[in-house]
Parts: C-alpha cells; structure tokens; sequence
C-alpha cells in the first residue's frame, strides 16, 4: 500500500474516531455515562454496530476514550494558565490555575462530571487514564516547589513556602503521600496539598452541580476568596492576590 493510501486511511481513522467521540459527548449530556450506548452511538451516526466495534471494542473502551481526553483537556487548561503567569508570585500562580480548573468545569459540564462526578456502574478506569489525571495536581506541586526552593534565599518577598501545622498522628501518612507524590517536599505541605486538591473540586463540584444555588450568590468573587485560604492553608504566602 503506497504511503498516500496509508495516510488517507488514518485521517479517515482520526475522522471517524472523532464523530464517535462527537456523539458520545452528546449522549453523555443528554443521558448520562451510565447510559452511553455502543449501539445507539452507531445509530445516530448511520454506523452498523461491528463497524463502530473495530474503533472501540467495548463501551468502557469508549469511555476510557472520553475520561482522558477530558482530563487531557482539562490539563492544557490548566497548564496554559500556569504558563501565562510564570512571571507572577506563586500565589498568584495557585489562584491562576484554580480559576483555569473552574472555568474549564463551567464551560465543560458533562465532562466535568464524567471524570469528577458519580462513577460509573460496572466502569473501573485503567492504569492508562492515571497521567492525563495526574496533569492538573502535577502544576499544583510545581507550584509549592518553586515557593519551596524560593524559601532559603527570597522569603521575606511573599514568594516562600511556609510549613502549615501537621498533627503528629497524621505525620506517618503526609511522609508517606510525600515520597509518593513530592519527594522534595516537606510533608505538612503535600499533606496540605492532598486537602486542598479536594477542597478544590469540592468547590467546583458544588457549584456546578447546583448546591451552592441560593447560597452563594457572587460565586466568582467567593471561589477566589475560598481559593487564596486553600493557598494559605498549603503554605503559599499569605494566601492573597
């Protein structure tokens, strides 16, 4: 087969693979993950079932399909945030790539909840979806690190890293999650970091999925307040813009 034959059927490959995704992402807004449907993929996109199994094998295959590009997404998002405030102070920095995080969930509800929201029945997520997942925490940790790194020489400018508190019954697990996760950090920080990360989707999840509806009305200015108290709590200056 010569090359330009091999190349037109791999950007017809990519073509398909991306109207499958397509109509996957609208049945997910419509029904739900756990209602996502082979078949009824294929319908809508006048495909026969064995035809759209030669692309993806298994309803998990295509849902493993959607949770990376979703985290992926996600990821360059926050990552790109990062990049446009290297300059700036690493609170800054943090409250940043927290806003990138819910602007992304605002404008990507349905993904947001697949990757964030309940699971799915009868899905366990493989090894292989554990990167493009890491994308987000992996800035957050880059982040301390610089502040870490600043403390020796530069803590009097709000650009150090100070340790928060660390109860002595919680120091076995933070040295642990620490050797895991950030080797080169103290461990009150990555356990700070852990809770913060939570807290974090905790306030997007909460806004997105409507408990904060007639509650917080402002929720622009409450999530940057909340955000600069994560980055205090981690250790991050003094936790404002």
């Amino acid at each position: 087969m010569s090359s330009t034959a091999q190349g037109a059927r791999a950007r017809a490959r990519r073509e398909v693979t991306a109207a499958i995704k397509d109509e996957a992402r609208r049945q997910l807004a419509a029904e739900g993950a756990a209602k996502l449907s082979l078949r009824a993929v294929a319908r809508e996109l006048g495909m026969v079932s064995s035809a759209l199994y030669r692309y993806f094998p298994s309803r998990d295959d295509l849902l493993t399909a959607l949770i990376i590009d979703a985290y992926d997404s996600l990821g360059e998002s926050a990552e790109a945030a990062h990049r446009k405030a290297a300059a700036a102070r690493p609170v800054q920095r943090w409250t940043a790539v927290a806003e990138a995080v819910r602007d992304w969930a605002l404008r990507h509800p349905h993904e947001y909840a697949l990757i964030y929201g309940s699971p799915v029945p009868g899905y366990t997520a493989p090894d292989t979806t554990v990167p493009p997942a890491s994308r987000v925490g992996l800035v957050f940790i880059g982040i301390l690190r610089d502040a870490h790194r600043a403390s020796g020489s530069d803590s009097g400018s709000g650009s150090g890293l100070s340790e928060p508190p660390l109860p002595a019954e919680l120091r076995p697990e933070a040295e642990r999650m620490a050797t895991d996760l950030a080797p080169d950090l103290p461990p009150a920080n990555v356990a700070a970091l852990v809770a913060s990360w939570a807290e974090l989707f905790g306030l997007v999840g909460f806004e997105l999925f409507g408990q904060f509806n007639r509650v917080v009305e402002d929720r622009e200015t409450f999530f940057r307040h909340a955000v600069g108290r994560l980055a205090h709590g981690v250790g991050l200056g003094d936790g404002q813009r």
